[in-house]
């Protein structure tokens, strides 16, 4: 598995961010994964993660999971979440994720899934993906911890 890179102020990856998750994600190439262990400020009601905290990693990987083989970082459009489990914080999490359909870089589909470390599913989510502009990605990208030129290359 390859790092991906991260930024300095994004919530759920950026290392300088003092109420950020400082999560690190990994791929293979085509999926992308990360492990998630919810603090206890995390919840929602009293020994449960609020389910919005899963919905933004959710979320999140499943960009990565579009940026990673197009080359492109994109906006979530539509986010459907179906929680399976709760979670407890101090759980840990593998939520891995993977780009399911590429409509010509107009639309992407992803799904992703967190699981606990009995492999138990306590969400699934899908998502629509719409690409940034070129000049937007440029911008975002100096926020990046690291080299993320390979990101911003179409592949050749």
């Amino acid at each position: 598995m390859k790092p991906l890179p991260h930024t300095h102020s994004c919530f759920v990856c950026g290392e300088s961010n003092p109420f950020g998750l400082r999560l690190r994600f990994e791929t293979d190439g085509r999926v992308v994964q990360t492990r998630f262990v919810p603090r206890a400020e995390h919840i929602g009601f009293k020994g449960v993660v609020h389910g919005g905290i899963l919905a933004t990693v959710l979320d999140e990987i499943m960009v990565w999971a579009c940026a990673v083989p197009t080359r492109k970082f994109a906006y979530c459009a539509e986010l459907t979440v179906r929680y399976r489990h709760p979670l407890a914080p101090g759980e840990t999490v593998v939520v891995t994720s993977e780009l399911v359909v590429n409509r010509k870089d107009r639309i992407y589909e992803a799904k992703a899934s967190a699981r606990n470390v009995a492999n138990v599913i306590l969400a699934e989510a899908t998502g629509k993906y719409r690409p940034v502009k070129a000049a937007d990605a440029a911008e975002m990208a100096q926020d990046f911890v690291g080299d993320p030129a390979w990101l911003l290359a179409r592949p050749g």
